[in-house]
C-alpha cells in the first residue's frame, strides 16, 4: 500500500505521519517512511540544491529537478519495497508538484504537469493521499519562528495559489481524503486510522 501526504509547510504532516506508522507497526504491517524530495541518496543531493535559499533557480528547472528526485526515490526505494508487501508512506509526492509547481510557479500547464508526473512516479499512484487543508494565514503562525528554506521563502501570494491547487486536486482525486489540519491532532489521528484501516 502507497499512501501520501500533502499540504503546506505547518499543517501538521509530520506529526500524522508519525502517528500512523507507529499505530500500522503495532497492527504488525511492516511500514517504511520517505520524505520528498529526499529518501535515497541522489534524491537528497537534489533535495539540497533545491532547498538552498542563496539559490535561484527556474521554474521550470524547478520543477524538473523535484521530478528527477522522485523518479529516482520510487525506482530505488519505493517500488521494491511495495513489491515485498511494504505499507510505504510519503511525505508530499507529486501532487505537491501539481500544487507547487503547477499552481503555484504557474510553470508549464497543467496537463505538462500530469505527464510528467505520470513519468517521474514510474506510473504509482497512492492508494490513499490524506490532505492537510490548513490556511496560509494559521500557516505562517505557525512556522513563525521556523528558519525559511528556499521554498519557504515564496511569498503569501504563492502560497495561497498552492492552497488552491490543492483544493482543486481534492475535487477532482478519489483518494484525496481532506483532513481539516486546524482541529485536534486526536481527531485527526482517528479519521486517518478509520480511512486506513478500511483499505487493510
Amino acid at each position: 500500500m502507497l499512501i501520501s501526504f500533502e499540504g503546506i509547510d505547518g499543517s501538521g504532516k509530520s506529526t500524522q505521519i508519525e502517528f500512523l506508522r507507529k499505530r500500522l507497526k503495532e497492527a504488525g504491517h511492516t511500514v517504511r517512511v520517505f520524505r520528498e524530495p529526499g529518501g535515497s541518496e541522489i534524491s537528497e543531493r537534489i533535495r539540497s540544491i533545491l532547498l538552498d535559499a542563496n539559490q535561484k533557480i527556474n521554474p521550470v528547472t524547478e520543477l524538473l529537478l523535484f521530478s528527477a528526485a522522485r523518479s529516482q526515490l520510487v525506482a530505488e526505494k519505493v517500488i521494491p519495497l511495495l513489491e515485498e508487501g511494504t505499507v510505504v508512506i510519503l511525505d508530499r509526492f507529486y501532487d505537491s508538484t501539481t500544487a507547487y509547481q503547477g499552481y503555484g510557479r504557474e510553470s508549464v500547464p497543467i496537463d505538462y504537469i500530469n505527464e510528467i508526473n505520470t513519468i517521474a512516479s514510474h506510473q504509482r499512484e497512492p492508494n490513499l493521499t490524506f490532505y492537510m487543508r490548513l490556511s496560509v494565514e494559521q500557516a505562517e503562525k505557525r512556522t513563525a519562528q521556523k528558519e525559511k528554506d528556499r521554498m519557504e521563502r515564496s511569498g503569501k501570494d504563492f502560497y495561497q495559489k498552492v492552497v488552491e491547487g490543492f483544493d482543486k486536486l481534492a475535487e477532482s482525486e478519489k483518494r484525496f481524503i481532506t483532513l481539516d489540519a486546524e482541529k485536534p491532532k486526536e481527531i485527526i489521528q482517528d479519521q486517518i486510522w478509520d480511512h486506513v484501516s478500511a483499505l487493510l
